[in-house]
């Protein structure tokens, strides 16, 4: 079974920031993920990953004013140096807690000929910063049912920004439950994609919950990525249906079947 890191922005919500590192870890989880760490300072959030004994594997550049809906700036053509100064600020924090891979998130904007071209120059920048200190930076395409509006909507966009740049270290979070919902063919994109795949997340379909919730057969996928020779992380990006803890029973299902 893969390598699963808890979601740490989404699950054990019941419990302050800082203290969900140690319930993710007491859950059995050895890696954890999350949004964003900037309400807090680097060395706090290093500090309690470190007293729990788990390692940080993703999160996202500053995306603008979340507060006020903003879902990233990087593909907003008026928005480039703001843009600058959030992609210092994600990789100093990705340096201070030893996190090898950004997400940097597009934006809510339409795609058009500006768009386009600021979003591939927001990306080679982002990865000319991150380069020298071995970081990827990371294109998910989300769903519009869920985030109307958004800019990378389409994986065949995403595959051919990647393309197109042809940067070692720009790279797809490809997230399942966002995924099904595109275009469905979660299995065969799996296998097909695996060359540019930096990180995968997962989350039962449609509702966002615990995997084995929905309609996909989870543990078949968990399955195919061994079988495929995936060595990278899950993030479980979902929603728990009661308490985080109350939902963990698919968590000892992969253990039983093999899993870390």
């Amino acid at each position: 079974m893969p390598r699963f890191a808890a979601n740490l922005t989404m699950m054990f919500t019941e419990l302050p920031f800082l203290d969900r590192f140690a319930a993710a870890a007491d859950a059995g989880f050895k890696s954890v993920e999350f949004l964003f760490p900037y309400d807090h300072p680097a060395d706090a959030v290093r500090a309690a990953a470190d007293r729990a004994g788990v390692d940080m594997v993703l999160f996202n550049f500053p995306p603008g004013d979340w507060s006020a809906g903003e879902r990233g700036i990087a593909a907003l053509p008026d928005r480039a140096g703001e843009l600058s100064a959030a992609l210092r600020r994600g990789i100093e924090y990705a340096l201070a807690l030893a996190v090898p891979r950004l997400h940097l998130m597009a934006g809510l904007v339409p795609v058009s000929s500006a768009s386009n071209e600021r979003f591939h120059v927001a990306i080679r920048e982002a990865a000319e910063l991150a380069a020298p200190h071995g970081i990827d930076i990371l294109l998910e395409p989300l769903n519009k049912r869920d985030m109307p509006s958004y800019f990378l909507s389409d994986f065949a966009q995403a595959e051919d920004i990647i393309a197109a740049l042809g940067l070692p270290n720009v790279k797809l979070q490809f997230d399942i439950y966002h995924r099904q919902i595109l275009h469905g063919d979660v299995t065969a994109a799996l296998k097909r994609l695996l060359p540019v795949i930096g990180h995968i997340q997962t989350a039962s379909v449609p509702g966002r919950n615990e995997p084995g919730t929905g309609e996909l057969d989870d543990f078949q996928i968990f399955r195919l990525l061994d079988e495929i020779g995936y060595c990278g992380h899950v993030g479980c990006e979902y929603r728990p249906l009661a308490s985080t803890h109350e939902g963990l029973a698919w968590l000892g299902k992969t253990t039983d079947m093999g899993g870390a």
